[in-house]
């Protein structure tokens, strides 16, 4: 997300997830005025992206998850199972048994309420893994088969080489 005078919401992947983008195009089209497009990057990157339009409702979750031009988790996140899914298919990986949402650029007292707010709403238990000096979440794999329960719903097809087993 970036903010001038309201927010607005930047979805970019790699042209690979052509499908995943579409998908969140056709969720996000009331918000946004023109399809997603390929661009190229740097190297040989493809990237598919979009961005929305500039909005007031859309600043609103800007304040809420950035302070101060940092990412956190607010007190009050009612975090539900697309939500969780859309993170996890974003942000999410598998290693041998156990799960990851790569939450290095939050900081540790938001870090400490995710933990809390999966393990009070779903029964995961997540702990703190140490990555490259930043800190990212490990779902137990005792807890991966609720993840697998709460989000397997929600995953596409192209994200179920994610999905821990």
């Amino acid at each position: 997300m970036r903010c001038k005078t309201n927010a607005l919401l930047e979805i970019n992947h790699a042209f690979r997830q052509k499908v995943y983008v579409d998908w969140k195009f056709k969720n996000l089209r009331n918000l946004v005025s023109s399809h997603p497009k390929a661009r190229h990057g740097k190297g040989n990157r493809i990237a598919y992206r979009f961005t929305t339009r500039s909005l007031p409702q859309l600043t609103r979750f800007y304040k809420k998850f950035y302070k101060n031009g940092k990412k956190i988790i607010p007190t009050d996140l009612d975090l539900r199972p697309l939500s969780l899914a859309v993170w996890f298919m974003d942000d999410g990986s598998k290693s041998y048994r156990a799960a990851y949402l790569n939450t290095q650029k939050f900081d540790m007292n938001s870090l400490r309420r995710i933990i809390k707010l999966l393990k009070k709403r779903y029964g995961i238990t997540a702990r703190l893994n140490k990555d490259k000096g930043y800190y990212r979440l490990r779902i137990t794999v005792e807890s991966v088969a609720a993840l697998n329960k709460v989000i397997s719903p929600h995953i596409l097809p192209s994200f179920e080489y994610k999905m821990p087993s």
